[in-house]
């Protein structure tokens, strides 16, 4: 297994794990065409975000994703992880860890000092997985206003 920076050539597999990972999400619907125009946005300017893929072969195995901002109050870039998943065949084979090192390792050589992320209040087994490495609950509340 390798990971790498996703190109516009993985975004059919990307929107594949995306399916996987939405259809899990309480808030979210699949919708591949929005996920093609989103996954092409990041890909297309790294100073929106970079995506990672792993891949055995030519199969997608997982990705995750880093949004990158600058925080007022730390005066500095920050990054949103936006989104992460595994396929269900690939789990507890290390391929969630070594995305989410990859997906660190990246903010720290960009210069972020936070990686923000979002889970459902009911993912325990995200948050167990989160809290190993090295990630807190925080007592911010995140809200969200639909604009469509």
């Amino acid at each position: 297994m390798h990971i790498r920076l996703a190109t516009a050539a993985d975004i059919p597999s990307l929107c594949d794990l995306l399916g996987l990972l939405f259809a899990q999400e309480a808030e979210f619907v699949p919708d591949p065409a929005a996920q093609r125009r989103g996954l092409a946005a990041i890909i297309d300017d790294p100073a929106i975000g970079e995506i990672f893929i792993a891949l055995e072969g030519e199969q997608a195995l997982g990705m995750v994703n880093l949004l990158y901002s600058v925080s007022t109050a730390l005066g500095a870039p920050v990054a949103l992880l936006e989104d992460m998943v595994v396929a269900g065949q690939a789990r507890n084979a290390g391929v969630g860890a070594r995305l989410i090192e990859a997906a660190i390792t990246q903010a720290r050589t960009r210069g972020c000092r936070r990686i923000t992320l979002l889970t459902d209040r009911d993912n325990l087994d995200a948050q167990r997985f989160y809290a190993r490495h090295g990630f807190t609950a925080s007592s911010m509340l995140p809200l969200r206003l639909a604009l469509d």
